[in-house]
């Protein structure tokens, strides 16, 4: 079969490249899949250059989640064959079939096709855990959503939105704006770059806002530290900025926020049964067409390189899926 493989870690992609392997063997609980359509997520890119915190043995397949449909299952698995399912693994996706325990797949909602299945897992859970499991959303509450264009951004607009909350995306580029604004339809669109807590204010009589989703870090954080009202939470999901920002604790002791760290995958794994009404909750906002997950571009496999390149520039707004 075809497979996106990283045989050496490197900054430009050059330890990428599309292979002829074997298709995988079944192991005790898995289930073969076809795979559809894969979903590009920012630790992909990550671990093409060794800076992700989960270090795959090298050669490995690349690739996060995937969509596809069932084409072989081992004994006590929880799928039969044609069964239309959503998921994956931390590597593997990027391939004609993968090979998964069918604990870590779950069947599509009927209103998604396999890109849209395939765009909505990862970003989702993420956004879910940090606003809904740890931040305690409330309907009414104000959010400002970092690095909105992104794929985990968007999708957290859009839960914030359907949970009823106030939602102000944020970007650092201009021409992302207007996007933005028709897409994850916002109560307000920003920059967030230099001090933006001025406009924060205005936007929100300032009360400030009740939760800070930032994947970005660096400046932004910084600066978001004067975003969050008393009662608050800032929710540090990433660092696309590149600077792992510091404060020191009298910031959040006198301004009375919490600073809660976000490793949504490890929360499900940690806790199997949260994981699971997470997952539950998601699908039933997507069966009810509550949430929709946004494609920026669909890409045959052959295309990694635009898709990975593209995410790099930082030039989506939304999800980049791969089909093989």
């Amino acid at each position: 079969m075809k497979a996106l493989r990283v045989s050496e870690l490197s900054g430009d992609l050059s330890g990428v490249s599309l292979a002829d392997i074997d298709v995988p063997c079944l192991g005790a609980g898995e289930v073969l899949v076809k795979v559809r359509a894969a979903s590009l997520n920012y630790p992909d890119l990550l671990m093409t250059q060794g800076k992700y915190q989960f270090k795959s043995e090298l050669p490995f397949t690349s690739g996060l989640e995937l969509a596809g449909e069932i084409v072989d299952a081992s004994p006590g698995s929880l799928f039969a064959v044609g069964d239309r399912v959503m998921g994956g693994a931390k590597t593997g996706a990027f391939a004609e079939f993968a090979s998964l325990p069918s604990t870590a797949l779950r069947a599509i909602p009927q209103r998604l096709d396999f890109a849209q299945a395939a765009a909505m897992g990862a970003a989702y859970h993420t956004a879910y855990v940090a606003l809904v499991q740890l931040g305690r959303l409330d309907a009414g509450q104000t959010v400002l959503v970092h690095g909105a264009s992104g794929g985990v951004g968007l999708a957290a607009c859009d839960l914030a939105k359907a949970l009823g909350a106030r939602v102000i995306a944020a970007t650092h580029r201009e021409e992302k704006l207007e996007a933005l604004r028709t897409i994850a339809k916002p109560h307000a669109a920003i920059l967030n770059t230099g001090r933006f807590r001025e406009e924060i204010a205005k936007l929100t009589d300032d009360r400030l806002c009740d939760l800070v989703f930032d994947p970005v870090g660096g400046d932004v954080f910084d600066e978001s530290t004067r975003c969050v009202t008393f009662g608050g939470k800032l929710l540090v999901v990433g660092f696309v900025a590149g600077r792992i920002p510091e404060i020191a604790v009298n910031i959040p002791l006198i301004k009375g926020f919490s600073v809660v760290g976000v490793r949504a995958g490890e929360y499900a794994r940690r806790f199997p049964e949260r994981g699971k009404r997470v997952a539950d909750a998601i699908d039933t906002l997507a069966s009810e067409g509550r949430i929709h997950p946004h494609i920026d571009r669909i890409l045959p496999l052959d295309n990694w390189r635009d898709g990975f390149e593209a995410m790099q520039r930082g030039d989506i707004v939304g999800k980049v899926v791969l089909v093989p």
